[in-house]
């Protein structure tokens, strides 16, 4: 009995000396205010210790109560020791500032050997938390301060960082369209906080902490995405510390952009983020205009230790003119007209409105297995009415016909990820497994204003009067499309020794089109077309070796479908494409992990590849987007070459250089036909692209910083391609020239206050984004552009 009254006076004394214990919680910020993330905390003389999050949030539990020293670990400086006292069965706050900005925070020390570079961080875009250099594909991330010294406006000035991925038209001025290893981006690959979003607006780019760039094939993770790449927009969210900043962005043809940002806590559980932003500007183009309007809230709720919720919301309403540029002569060349020349009317608009909004939920079920789950929901719409595709004879006279439309979009998702950690034997497994759905309602109006306008030519304004009113357009048709899809997808990282690596996965993808409702307005009738159904398995397997610790080399092969929304000019569906995927590659750091070199070679092939069809039916210049053909197979093969860092102190670093080439192949043979290896219109042989940053470090201009970026898109082609059995006797290929433009920068940070300013273009280069052969949109010309903050 005497045993037994040991026994319990010894658990009761643990549990007491258990229950004395603290916690303590915290959050590492860098000197310029931003959060310090994979910063190491530790605490003297004991084993206990942690690495800070991306917010720079940190916990240690049980601490034994008293006066402790914390110690913070970071690489570029001295070690810091801060005295924090602990209370029992209390939770001590604290937190602390670097002496370090956050751009000199390059690399973080892990285990006092170890560091954190730009391929050994975790990437979120992968849905697993692990560093790129596990991963078998290339990742590119254009973090937050990069945004801001380059004072990016859209994100076609975001995409000049990431080589391989470029911007291959701007149609009518109305949306910015990418491509990436010679294959279109779409609705299905641009993702604001995990879910889809529609790519017919231009995003505001001052609500982003970062954009994310998953090359090759993300098909398991995401769907029926198209090959190349998808990009993740990931806005600001909230904090538990109060800051903020309000700032003024002024530039050429009346830019000016007030905009502001504040966070804090609401209670000790509960923070907010509120940021938004006005612009309005003119243009280098003769009666262009803009005007947009920019909200983005969201709360965090720290609903327990083990879990926290998300909510996020934004909207945006923009206004302007659309412009389909300086157009083609005769279907074969550029016109040659000045940059400013508009033959658009003085009245035509287009209204967009886009509100997107989610709520994202992570439990951590223990110390290995963490419960992700989203639901997100959009609306969008544009009301647009213009005249449109500018196509003049070889005289410059041009018939200007008229588009009248409206389109709504509501989306909804929801998914579920789980990932986790386990070993079998001597093997490391990291596994994620997920179910995601979406539901896309898409109404499409049709307007009875007139096909034709009027006519004027292009290349001599001075020999026709040009109309100038409005034409009556009343609704008389709309066609209602819904569209449903499912994904279930298990994918499974394993580590089986420390030098090698396999990822295996597969996903199982259904896609319903319900049958499209079409609605007379006149008569009141409805009719439908026939659903269609798709599905497939998409299967993934990628080996990584790293012979050091600071190289990895990697093999991958992915196999996905693509439904080809439309159909052909006989009303038939279009068959889905099956897209293989291999590539490889190596990553490297060098200079003790300051500087990243990444080198990828791929190599795609869809077999049904669809294009807008150039004629319709009847042989006439087909006007419908929704009307396509099947091309045939194409060939997409290439190499990329990334370099990221910071070699010097103060110095930021990011350049690359990319080559592809796209090609027919494979075509079904006879009149219509493709050419057999012609190269597929949009795409560029070569792009590179390098933008360097330096913040001086010391001295009495300190914070005084300097930069300059420079672009470069090769040569590429625009039209149609060609077609066996082509009625014109030309080709109806029309070649692009190849263009560089350079960019210089300078700055100065003092205390809270900051300006940057830049000269964009500053050869005042003259080229063209050009959209088929009817909408050619000159680049900008020699441009200033200025932003004065205050931080708080």
């Amino acid at each position: 009995m005497r045993y037994f009254y040991f026994i319990i006076s010894l658990v009761l004394i643990n549990l007491t000396v258990f229950a004395q214990s603290g916690t303590i919680k915290g959050k590492i910020s860098s000197a310029d205010g931003q959060p310090a993330a994979f910063v190491t905390i530790g605490l003297k003389d004991t084993k206990k210790g942690t690495l800070t999050d991306e917010n720079g949030q940190f916990t240690i539990k049980n601490v034994k109560p008293g006066s402790q020293t914390l110690v913070i670990s970071y690489t570029g400086t001295k070690t810091l020791y801060n005295q924090v006292t602990v209370g029992a069965d209390q939770v001590t706050a604290v937190n602390f500032a670097l002496e370090a900005t956050s751009s000199q925070l390059n690399e973080i020390v892990v285990d006092g050997t170890k560091t954190r570079t730009i391929n050994k961080r975790p990437v979120s875009i992968g849905k697993l938390p692990i560093p790129a250099m596990d991963l078998p594909q290339g990742v590119a991330i254009i973090g937050h301060e990069a945004l801001e010294n380059q004072q990016v406006q859209r994100m076609s000035d975001v995409v000049k960082d990431v080589n391989g991925v470029y911007m291959a038209s701007t149609r009518a001025g109305t949306q910015e369209s990418f491509n990436a290893r010679g294959y279109g981006f779409s609705s299905s690959n641009m993702f604001k906080n995990g879910a889809r979003v529609n790519s017919g607006v231009m995003p505001e780019m001052s609500s982003l902490e970062r954009v994310e760039i998953l090359k090759g094939s993300a098909a398991i993770l995401y769907g029926n995405v198209s090959p190349g790449a998808v990009m993740n927009m990931v806005t600001k969210q909230p904090k538990f510390n109060f800051g903020g900043e309000v700032n003024l962005r002024a530039g050429s043809y009346g830019l000016l952009k007030p905009g502001f940002d504040v966070y804090g806590p609401l209670t000790s559980k509960v923070a907010y983020r509120v940021n938004g932003t006005f612009e309005t500007a003119d243009s280098y183009r003769d009666k262009v205009h803009s005007k947009r309007y920019y909200i983005n809230p969201s709360l965090l709720f720290k609903l327990s230790d083990r879990t926290e919720l998300l909510v996020q919301a934004d909207y945006l309403k923009h206004d302007f003119t659309p412009d389909f540029g300086i157009g083609s002569i005769d279907n074969t060349q550029i016109a040659d007209v000045p940059r400013n020349s508009f033959f658009g009317t003085p009245w035509q608009y287009a209204h967009t409105q886009q509100t997107t909004s989610s709520a994202n939920i992570k439990h951590k079920l223990n110390d290995n297995w963490t419960l992700n789950g989203m639901i997100s929901y959009q609306k969008y719409n544009r009301d647009y009415y213009a005249v449109e595709r500018i196509q003049a004879d070889k005289n410059g006279k041009w018939g200007r016909p008229l588009n009248r439309a409206y389109n709504d979009e509501e989306y909804y998702l929801a998914q579920v990820d789980l990932n986790g950690k386990f070993k079998t034997g001597s093997m490391e497994h990291t596994v994620l497994a997920g179910v995601d759905g979406d539901r896309y309602y898409t109404t499409a109006y049709s307007y009875n204003q007139p096909t034709a306008y009027d006519t004027i030519n292009i290349l001599d304004p001075s020999l026709y009067t040009p109309r100038t009113d409005i034409p009556a357009a009343s609704r008389i048709k709309s066609v209602t499309t819904p569209v449903n899809r499912f994904g279930a997808y298990v994918q499974d990282l394993v580590r089986i020794t420390p030098k090698l690596n396999l990822l295996a996965g597969v996903r199982f993808s259904y896609l319903q089109n319900e049958s499209p409702v079409t609605l007379d307005y006149k008569t009141g009738a409805t009719t439908k077309t026939n659903a269609k159904y798709d599905h497939a398995f998409s299967p993934r397997v990628g080996l990584v070796y790293k012979p050091t610790a600071n190289m990895a080399v990697f093999a991958s092969y992915a196999n996905s479908f693509t439904p080809n929304s439309g159909i052909d000019i006989d009303s038939n569906v279009l068959k889905p494409s099956v897209i293989d995927q291999f590539e490889v590659g190596v990553k490297n750091d060098f200079l003790k992990g300051l500087l990243s070199v990444n080198v990828t070679a791929y190599r795609i092939k869809n077999n049904n590849y669809a294009q807008t069809a150039p004629f319709d039916k009847d042989g006439k210049p087909n006007n419908n987007t929704n009307l396509k053909a099947l091309i045939g197979e194409t060939l997409s093969q290439g190499v990329e070459l990334d370099i990221a860092g910071h070699p010097l102190p103060g110095l930021d670093v990011i350049a690359g250089y990319s080559y592809n080439n796209i090609t027919i192949e494979n075509v079904p043979g006879g009149t219509g036909s493709s050419i057999e290896g012609e190269r597929l219109v949009g795409n560029p042989n070569h792009t590179a692209n390098a933008s360097l940053f330096y913040t001086i470090q010391k001295s009495a201009v300190k914070g005084l910083k300097f930069g300059v970026g420079y672009y470069y898109i090769g040569q590429r082609y625009s039209g149609w391609n060609n077609t066996v059995g082509q009625s014109q006797k030309y080709s109806r290929l029309i070649s692009v020239p190849g263009f560089s433009t350079l960019d210089l920068s300078a700055g100065y940070n003092f205390k809270r206050f900051g300006v940057i300013a830049k000269v964009s273009n500053i050869t005042n280069t003259y080229n063209y984004y050009v959209h088929e052969n009817y909408s050619i949109n000159p680049i900008p010309p020699t441009q200033f552009t200025g932003t004065v903050s205050y931080k708080f």
